[in-house]
């Protein structure tokens, strides 16, 4: 009776339809990128902390990969995603997200004084020169769109993860190449200007144009080890 058993479910096995074939397309090999960031890197707005990709400059998006590789940057399922990945595969997925281009969508805010609000602007239009903070703008362009290859836009992306990425330059789970300008600047700012800057930035309007600046349009004030010699205005 068993051999009976054994042998009908051997034959209902070789009867299964074999599974179909995985199509091998770029957009099949990131589709753990796309659970999380949206088929064409839109971010997730509802969540508030999964960025969006689209449009972002490719040096910066290839940069992030390569960091979580490295451990330089922690968070647990986008270092096993990578892990794998060679640096042009890496470069393809950044060049893909890269050339995205749709419409941004607002996210959730925590309600702030207008005074908190007054202070975010001021830090990113003027810094803070007297506790050595440059301003948003002196690196992330003047509209805060980024630059190309290598700056990111902040204008548009969620409150939560704006000030969550800033608590991690601090608490150094977020990292770069050193010098790493971005923990200097962290480090500077108290937690209600994290709040501040980071709620003004959420909420700024959107200019007309969100693309990254061209390249060379700034000198930033710091210098910053991920842009090479293009990072000293020191």
């Amino acid at each position: 009776m068993v051999w009976a058993v054994v042998a009908s479910l051997g034959a209902h096995a070789q009867e299964a339809p074999p599974h179909p074939p995985i199509p091998d397309t770029l957009q099949q090999r990131i589709a753990a990128c796309t659970a999380c960031h949206g088929v064409h890197g839109e971010g997730t707005p509802e969540s508030g902390f999964f960025p969006r990709l689209a449009g972002k400059p490719v040096g910066y998006l290839a940069r992030q990969l390569k960091d979580f590789q490295d451990g330089l940057r922690k968070y647990g399922p986008m270092e096993y995603t990578v892990r794998p990945l060679t640096p042009a595969y890496m470069r393809e997925i950044a060049e893909y997200f890269s050339s995205q281009d749709v419409p941004y969508a607002r996210s959730p805010m925590p309600r702030l004084p207008a005074s908190a609000l007054k202070r975010g602007e001021e830090l990113a239009t003027h810094g803070d020169p007297s506790r050595q903070i440059p301003p948003c703008a002196a690196c992330h362009g003047s509209q805060l769109t980024g630059v190309q290859p290598d700056i990111p836009g902040l204008v548009g992306l969620p409150y939560d993860y704006i000030s969550s990425q800033l608590g991690s330059w601090r608490t150094k789970t977020r990292a770069t190449v050193a010098p790493d300008c971005m923990s200097e600047i962290a480090n500077r700012l108290s937690e209600s200007d994290i709040s501040a800057v980071s709620a003004w930035l959420a909420g700024r309007e959107l200019p007309a144009d969100m693309h990254a600046q061209p390249a060379g349009s700034v000198t930033p004030p710091l210098h910053c080890g991920v842009l090479g010699d293009k990072g000293d205005g020191a």
